[in-house]
């Protein structure tokens, strides 16, 4: 009797809570393994710009790997919903359904501040062109609340511009200030950190997401560059009496002779 064969797709469900404003989202099993789907609404699935819209998304993210940004495996046509990027399944509650229920905690706000920052550090390092950061496309894993960014990347270019840091930089001000609030968290340095990031003048927020991740740290680059010079001034001193006359190796060679024959007369 032969085996019975996995069918390839099952249980499709609709995601409404996902959804973009050109895309639906889906969960579905693959072979028996949970994946998600990111397809065109109905309206748009047989327009020829949207299909290249959603092929070039596909391109750009394909290649990306971090840890808390969302991977994409595959491109394919799915039954029912056409052509679809499949991701991994990151089946969760995004940052803004925790804010709302009131579910965040310390181990959020300790996500966000280092592992979100992380991911727009490698979005950076990476020039890919995306949608702004919002508590909605931040998803916390079912189960290990594992941090995910979702739907990064629409475009890559040579180089982003500063506008495009600072915009990131800015928005991520704005979820720190909601976290903070939504804990009633006075802690004096994070507040002053997501102050300076909303400024409204962009001159005023930090220069980069090294920038900020340094302040993060509470510390920052001058205190660093002081650090650098203050080692480099104690290497050149230590340096300058190891070659001087004061130094262990600064026996000239006549002492080094009388020495020889006091050791000589000594064994005699």
């Amino acid at each position: 009797m032969p085996e019975q064969q996995i069918p390839k797709w099952t249980e499709i469900e609709h995601l409404p809570e996902w959804d973009e404003e050109f895309y639906d989202v889906y969960t579905a099993k693959k072979y028996g393994k949970w994946l998600m789907l990111k397809t065109l609404k109905p309206e748009y699935r047989d327009n020829p710009v949207f299909k290249d819209m959603l092929e070039k998304e596909f391109d750009v993210r394909y290649n990306l790997a971090h840890p808390n940004i969302v991977m994409i495996n595959d491109f394919e046509e799915v039954p029912g919903l056409g052509m679809c990027i499949i991701t991994d399944d990151v089946y969760g509650d995004s940052l803004r359904k925790l804010l709302d229920s009131g579910k965040v905690d310390k181990d959020i706000l300790n996500k966000v501040i280092h592992q979100l920052v992380e991911a727009m550090e490698y979005i950076q390092v990476n020039h890919i062109v995306h949608h702004p950061l919002t508590p909605e496309r931040i998803i916390f894993t079912e189960n290990i609340h594992n941090l995910k960014v979702i739907d990064v990347g629409f475009d890559q270019k040579n180089c982003l511009s500063a506008a495009d840091t600072s915009e990131d930089i800015y928005n991520f001000g704005v979820i720190l200030g909601l976290l903070l609030d939504a804990l009633g968290e006075e802690d004096t340095h994070l507040r002053q950190v997501a102050k300076k990031c909303v400024n409204i003048d962009p001159k005023k927020r930090y220069r980069d997401i090294q920038d900020l991740k340094l302040a993060l740290d509470n510390r920052n680059n001058n205190k660093l560059y002081i650090i650098i010079i203050v080692f480099l001034s104690i290497m050149i001193i230590i340096l300058a009496w190891l070659n001087s006359s004061h130094s262990p190796k600064g026996i000239s060679e006549g002492e080094v002779s009388d020495a020889q024959v006091e050791q000589k007369d000594i064994d005699l």
